[in-house]
């Protein structure tokens, strides 16, 4: 039975239903919201993953291009792997409904969501993560739900609720706010150095405006879900295997748990697990496999106690202190610019490297098909964690937080216009101790500056936590990895000294109170000054002059409608001058050219050759010019690539001439001067002789260049057209402009202009 609820939000109608599709899986959802709509489903396993020891959820976000009438590109014109603004919408969906599940269930979860329509107004994120809540809570699932997501942005200095994609843009900001009633599950957010006030208000704005989403599921709940299953199995630590554990080794894993060198305190760790193991088997024998966990819940307790009772860190720091902090630049020799960022045990190495037009990378998703002119790829390998395991393309982890970072970056690059390079820059996580795509983001900014890349101001990351007792609220700025895995929150925090741009906010418990991160973003604003003051005492502007291996990029602007002159018949003038000038060519439509070479004097000279293709040729300008063909009545000498003219042989020289050949043969080079210019056919004349001394008394003898002269008309011009020899003997010579023979110079322009 098809069972729909609806209601107005931000103005635009908000519609979910069930029972139409998908009715095998456990759970399904279709929500609309404007003509934006996705189909997500919730399947859940009967048994209990016995391989697993964490809760196995999988998000699939399918995002196919029927929903915004495209054909996929490809060979095989289908969709293949997901994008990246794909792998980030799965994740926000992960982050949205996790929290919200029983952390020792051990059933395979799995939800689809699949984008059926996009109106490339509304954001297909909001639909999937209501979506997600909706078929969890159908699904009967342990789920602590509902959960629904809202986004904020600015208009003209307000905040406004589901901005458009325009809106967006316009505003500079926008906030993706995921709650319940009870409080914040998860935050991502992008803009343009917001100021902190600004964005805790949005924050408060996203968790007031969900409530009514979250009334609406429950609502659809009431009249279609199932009734909660009573057969799921939650893991929970043998308690008196718990006992056990806390007796043996209390103060020994404390002692561990307050070693600063995360190397050792793993290897201590692991030595103390399997003593443990050891001294458990035969008291516990069922349960000896959960040692680990029992070690794990009781170091929480340990972190937690200390921070709230004791009020210090493990590793000995007061709550707002950053850890030791070093800055390196420009220590690869070829590389375009590098950075080496270290903040404790985290260590990031980031390379720039700057690339032509055509380097940059095409975009097809939901919401826009464009090219990117600046990457960020973040890598995390097992070494940076002191592990083993094959090394694979980028995971999803990888790259979500590498979009992390280059979101936090991308607003403070240049326009094209003043600095049109395409750049890529590449994170290596070298050592990890929490916060590794914070430190990307220093790493980032650090590589950028040593690259000469004009950005408008250093951006800095730092990752926020939380211990609370649900009364106590302890705030802990640039937590490691134990501070991480042991608290409550996990929240990264970009932007510069005068505002944000980036947040990625991950709860390990439900529902925060915005006042708290109001505190922790004035908190994270001090810290992340700290750390710019440490980068920028190591490099404090960008450099000014490029690297030497890096291209020469610049821009220069033609006349659109002579495009066709700078490409050439099937490419053949710019492969032409890009083979010449070792350098790549790039046009826009808007006659815009970029230009990128090796070296100055490369680019300097693509640029002449551009400008003398694109140049008009006016009468009176001087050439020199190469000898390209000789005929009998003149030689064509090309003036610039593509463009040549005829130098009559009446041209050539003040004295008669013979034979063209005589003068000029093909290859010479020749100065000549522009006589003529035929606008409407492109003929061009142009003449030898007219650069030429003449010497005192010299009669002009080439040839018919007399008539008219003040010795008046010739013999015979009143007769009529010659129809014979001339008395020298000599056939009469025929006006070039007038030559209709097929191998006069007419027939020579023809060709030219059909080619």
């Amino acid at each position: 039975m098809l069972h729909k609820v609806e209601m107005d939000y931000a103005g635009r109608p908000l519609v979910i239903e069930t029972g139409g599709m998908a009715r095998q899986a456990d759970g399904s959802a279709t929500v609309s919201y404007g003509d934006t709509m996705a189909l997500v489903t919730a399947c859940i396993t009967r048994e209990r993953a016995d391989w697993a020891d964490f809760l196995p959820l999988r998000i699939d976000f399918e995002e196919k291009m029927y929903a915004v009438g495209r054909i996929p590109g490809g060979f095989f014109k289908r969709e293949g792997r997901p994008t990246e603004e794909a792998t980030r919408t799965m994740g926000i969906v992960d982050k949205s409904v996790r929290p919200l599940f029983p952390s020792g269930l051990r059933n395979d979860v799995q939800i689809v969501a699949t984008a059926l329509s996009a109106d490339l107004e509304n954001s297909p994120d909001i639909v999937c993560i209501i979506g997600a809540s909706a078929a969890l809570c159908l699904a009967g699932a342990p789920f602590a739900g509902p959960v629904a997501a809202a986004e904020v942005g600015l208009r003209n200095g307000e905040l406004i609720l589901n901005p458009s994609y325009a809106q967006i843009e316009e505003g500079g900001m926008r906030v993706t706010v995921i709650a319940t009633k009870d409080g914040i599950i998860a935050v991502e957010m992008e803009g343009d150095e917001v100021p902190d006030a600004i964005v805790a208000d949005a924050l408060q704005l996203g968790a007031e405006s969900v409530g009514p989403v979250v009334d609406l599921i429950a609502e659809l709940q009431e009249k279609a879900g199932q009734p909660p299953r009573d057969n799921y199995v939650i893991w929970e630590v043998n308690e008196e295997l718990f006992e056990a554990v806390k007796a043996a080794a209390y103060d020994e894993l404390k002692a561990v748990i307050q070693t600063t060198d995360k190397l050792a305190q793993r290897r201590s760790l692991e030595e103390l697990t399997i003593r443990l193991r050891e001294e458990m088997e035969e008291r516990f024998p069922d349960h000896v496999g959960d040692v680990s966990e029992a070690i794990y819940e009781l170091s929480k307790k340990i972190v937690q106690s200390m921070i709230l009772e004791e009020g210090r860190r493990p590793d000995g720091r007061a709550m707002t202190e950053v850890r030791d902090l070093d800055s390196r630049v420009g220590f690869l020799p070829r590389a375009h610019g590098s950075g080496l960022f270290t903040r404790g045990d985290t260590q990031v190495l980031t390379v720039a490297t700057l690339g032509a037009a055509r380097d940059q990378k095409l975009v097809r998703t939901l919401a826009e098909e464009e090219y990117k002119r600046f990457m960020h790829q973040y890598n995390f390998p097992p070494y940076s964690g002191g592990e083993v395991r094959p090394l694979r393309g980028p995971s999803r982890r990888e790259i979500r937080h590498g979009l992390l970072a280059e979101r936090a970056l991308e607003r403070m690059l240049p326009d094209a216009a003043e600095f049109p390079y395409t750049v890529r820059l590449v994170s290596e996580v070298l050592g990890s101790n929490s916060s590794s795509s914070m430190a990307a983001v220093c790493g980032s900014t650090l590589a950028l500056m040593d690259a000469g890349v004009p950005i408008k101001t250093p951006v800095a990351g730092v990752g926020m936590g939380l211990v609370t007792d649900g009364e106590r609220n302890v705030i802990l700025s640039d937590i490691q990895y134990l501070e991480d895995a042991c608290g409550h929150m996990d929240f990264k925090v970009a932007g510069t000294r005068d505002g944000i741009c980036a947040l990625q906010l991950d709860m390990k418990t439900p529902g925060l109170s915005p006042d708290i991160l109001r505190q922790a973003l004035a908190q994270a604003t001090e810290a992340r000054g700290h750390i710019l003051d440490n980068m920028l005492a190591t490099i404090s502007a960008p450099r000014t002059e490029l690297s030497q291996y890096a291209p020469r990029i610049f821009a220069m602007q033609v006349d659109p409608e002579k495009i066709g002159l700078v490409i050439g018949p099937g490419g053949k003038m710019i492969r032409k001058i890009e083979s010449e000038c070792d350098c790549k060519i790039d046009i826009e439509d808007d006659g815009t050219v970029f230009v990128a070479a090796h070296t100055a004097e490369a680019g300097e000279a693509a640029r002449k050759m551009i400008e003398d293709l694109t140049k008009d040729v006016e009468v009176g300008e001087v050439y020199k010019a190469r000898v390209v063909s000789t005929k009998p009545f003149g030689a064509f000498v090309e003036l610039t690539p593509g463009k040549d003219a005829l130098v009559h042989i009446s041209a050539l020289a003040w004295e008669h001439v013979e034979n063209t050949e005589d003068v000029l043969k093909v290859g010479d080079e020749v100065e000549v001067k522009i006589i003529e210019v035929d606008r409407d056919t492109g003929r061009i004349r142009a003449s030898r002789k007219a650069l030429l001394p003449r010497e005192p008394g010299q009669a002009d003898r080439s040839g018919g260049s007399s008539r008219g002269s003040s010795r008046g008309p010739s013999r015979g011009s009143s007769r009529g057209p010659s129809r014979g020899p001339s008395r020298s003997g000599r056939p009469p010579r025929r006006d070039p402009d007038k030559d209709d023979d097929s191998k006069g110079p007419q027939a020579y322009f023809r060709e030219k202009r059909r080619k």
